[in-house]
């Protein structure tokens, strides 16, 4: 909701970030603001985001339209040596932005740091695909002889969410402005705040429209989605929301790229490895942000033989988390961004707990954090639940995890192929081959051997779901060729 500027307490008010609009090459601010809270401390205002009109929406598009002609007509390796300059621009301001992420995200400080880096590095990993640009198939006649291209799309709006957004946008914008697109980004409405530094930055090495970024209402930056301009849209969140753009995309014919809801399995065979370092991998696999993750593991499918000895190992494991603010070393697990979310996975919780299933909350919380209001919950392990609970068949997105036992792994392999997610999943097991095998019937976008979560993506490859997880590729070559069109010219003789 859109608000005159608030104000706080003198002794808070410094610590306050406020950012504008960016369109064309400017910073914009706008007569109404939104604020934009600490998940630790709701009370606490960490800044205010401008709110755009309708018609800024609009503005941002028609700068992106008219740089765009420039910026198509420029070599895509001198795209490559702009776009790489224009990341040197982020050097000096990481930990500074990384430090407003947590204030406006609530994730642990170490989360944030990392954030930055991805989005450089996954910068670099697509300018290093610039020479794919200019490859021209030839199909050879007589009677015809045909030419095919890549040619960029033109405006192309970038969607993110808020739980790594920074990151999230290094797998699609970079992709977009190598391949000759320009851009408007719409940063997430409760974690705007270092994303805007981010791009204002970042922009200010790009020729002026080729990067817009617009924060506001869904309703006021509804031209970002509708305007016959827009060309692309690509979206990260939920699978609901996924099915909202795509209907607005319809309007104009713009093509999509949607990486929505995952329920990713983890399947644990009799024979996996189970010692210390696998237990910590599948605990990051879990938790990492507070389980806020599209490719984490949301459900835990282990043989009956070795069930007993794993829930008694994530728990043991789990037992040393200190769930607190972000901003605290101290703290291993921050909370969860939104009052809503928490709530959503506690009455997940609630609901399992009504049904017969063990809840074991595990963990400690920070003093105080309860006082502060802030949304917390503590890792929690869902013990053989009923498969038809919400907490196993429905995305939870926080720190809960259902574990189911299983006698036969084709009838776990049948059930996570016939779901409605797709995204991805992971096999754990002491026997490649074994695993590969089973792996390569698993029908994701991503499988895992012995590890999960993104700090197991190779960005080399391309990212993205089956079924309701989503539609297209994000990274990779066909990440970057998803962003073209193929041009065909044929002559006759």
């Amino acid at each position: 909701m859109s608000e005159k500027l608030e104000t706080e307490p003198s002794e808070s008010r410094a610590e306050t970030v406020r950012t504008g609009l960016f369109i064309d090459g400017k910073t914009v601010e706008t007569d109404n603001w939104a604020a934009v809270h600490d998940p630790a401390a709701p009370d606490r205002i960490v800044g205010h985001a401008a709110a755009a009109t309708s018609d800024q929406a609009r503005s941002a598009v028609a700068a992106a339209d008219a740089a765009f002609p420039g910026w198509a007509a420029t070599p895509a390796r001198r795209r490559a040596e702009i776009i790489g300059q224009a990341l040197t621009l982020l050097d000096d301001s990481a930990a500074e932005r990384a430090a407003l992420m947590t204030r406006e995200n609530g994730k642990i400080a170490f989360e944030s740091q990392i954030e930055m880096g991805v989005f450089v590095a996954r910068t670099r990993a697509a300018m290093e695909l610039v020479d794919s640009l200019d490859q021209v198939r030839r199909l050879d006649g007589p009677p015809l002889t045909s030419h095919i291209h890549r040619l960029p799309m033109g405006v192309v709006t970038i969607i993110v969410p808020f739980n790594w957004p920074i990151a999230i946008l290094g797998a699609s914008l970079p992709y977009a402005l190598l391949a000759g697109n320009t851009v408007v980004v719409k940063p997430p409405p409760t974690v705007p705040l270092a994303m805007v530094r981010t791009l204002e930055l970042f922009a200010a090495g790009l020729p002026a429209g080729v990067l817009n970024v617009v924060t506001g209402t869904n309703e006021a930056v509804a031209p970002l989605l509708t305007d016959p301009r827009v060309r692309k849209i690509v979206f990260t969140g939920s699978t609901a929301a996924g099915k909202h753009i795509m209907a607005a995309a319809a309007q104009n014919l713009a093509a999509v790229t949607l990486e929505l809801g995952g329920n990713d399995p983890a399947i644990v065979l009799d024979d996996a490895d189970l010692d210390q370092e696998h237990i910590g991998r599948l605990v990051q696999g879990v938790f990492l942000t507070s389980g806020q993750v599209c490719m984490a593991v949301k459900r835990l499918y282990v043989h009956r033989s070795r069930y007993d000895e794993l829930v008694d190992a994530l728990a043991a494991a789990l037992a040393t988390q200190h769930v607190g603010p972000g901003a605290d070393p101290a703290s291993t697990m921050g909370p969860l961004n939104s009052a809503a979310q928490r709530d959503k996975v506690a009455a997940m919780l609630a609901e399992a707990a009504d049904a017969g299933a063990e809840i074991r909350e595990l963990g400690t919380l920070a003093p105080g954090a309860v006082s502060a209001g802030g949304h917390f919950l503590r890792p929690a392990l869902v013990v053989d639940p009923d498969p038809g609970l919400r907490i196993v068949t429905e995305e939870q997105f926080g720190p809960a995890l259902p574990i189911l036992p299983f006698d036969d792994v084709d009838s776990v392999l049948d059930q996570v192929n016939n779901d409605w997610s797709g995204l991805c999943s992971s096999v754990w097991s002491a026997d490649p081959a074994r695993a590969a095998a089973l792996a390569e019937r698993l029908r994701t976008g991503t499988t895992w051997i012995n590890h999960a979560n993104a700090v197991a993506c190779d960005d080399r490859a391309p990212f993205g779901g089956f079924r309701q997880s989503g539609i297209g590729r994000e990274m990779g070559p066909e990440g970057l060729l998803s962003f073209t069109e193929p041009h065909t010219i044929t002559v006759h003789g």
